[in-house]
């Protein structure tokens, strides 16, 4: 079966799948990052409520919960967030066409920048954006750190 792109419905209820979707997907990076991942203090009822602020689209194959990607409208910018592919359907094009349709709707509501951030210690991660046409635009600091522990990326649609 054909892995499918859509917007999550209003009814999507798999939130404990999303979540173990996304600890897998970002389990490598546990040994890597300091601070650890936001990720950590995610339940299956705050991502239900992430989802009432932003928009969440969603990579499946038959039922299985392969990808994901949340989109926040900001100022002047869609925040893009907790982008993830399940690793062993890493390198298959399925986080580009996440991005692809997160950029669509961003056109759909006449936004014209994508914004997200990167751990500092991740440039593979930052690679994979530059390819998708992001550029470094900052680097920032979690709170109690006196070092760059984040870069921000940007992307203009055109």
């Amino acid at each position: 079966m054909a892995v499918q792109i859509t917007r999550a419905s209003e009814n999507f209820s798999r939130w404990s799948d999303l979540l173990k979707l996304l600890h897998e997907a970002f389990a490598y990076m546990d040994t890597r990052i300091d601070p650890p991942s936001s990720l950590h203090r995610l339940t299956p009822a705050s991502l239900a409520s992430k989802s009432q602020d932003e928009t969440l689209f969603l990579a499946t194959d038959g039922r299985a919960l392969v990808g994901c990607v949340f989109a926040r409208l900001q100022t002047d910018a869609l925040y893009v967030s907790k982008f993830a592919v399940r690793p062993d359907r890493q390198g298959c094009g399925i986080g580009r066409r996440l991005m692809n349709a997160v950029e669509q709707h961003a056109r759909d509501i006449s936004v014209r920048d994508l914004e997200l951030d990167t751990r500092i210690e991740l440039t593979e991660n930052h690679a994979t954006f530059a390819a998708m046409g992001y550029i470094k635009v900052a680097e920032g600091s979690h709170q109690g750190y006196g070092r760059p522990t984040s870069v921000k990326m940007r992307k203009t649609l055109t």
